[in-house]
């Protein structure tokens, strides 16, 4: 499955990027496909090991903020692998053709 998920740290002011890159920190160290871009961060794989890292990220933000808002948005498709890529690819081969 793929995984898009935003988590935002509230009260701890306008910067919230040095507290933001504790989840995509967390995210990385999973091991699992991820990418990381300027509204969400994207991770793959099964159901309970991505919610699990999701979980982390939110606790390790909620380490650094007292409260914690996130999003999140799930593509289940059993038997698809490596969707994190190929989706995109599927994409810019369309775009390509045009």
């Amino acid at each position: 499955m793929l995984v898009a998920f935003s988590i935002t740290p509230l009260g701890v002011g306008e910067d919230v990027g040095e507290v933001v890159s504790e989840a995509v920190r967390v995210v990385r160290a999973s091991g699992l496909p991820n990418q990381t871009d300027a509204m969400f961060t994207t991770i793959e794989g099964e159901w309970d090991e991505v919610m699990a890292v999701i979980k982390q990220a939110v606790d390790a933000v909620a380490e650094r903020a007292p409260r914690v808002g996130f999003v999140i948005k799930a593509d289940m498709r059993p038997g698809v692998t490596n969707g994190l890529t190929s989706k995109v690819e599927t994409v810019e081969r369309y775009l390509a053709d045009t």
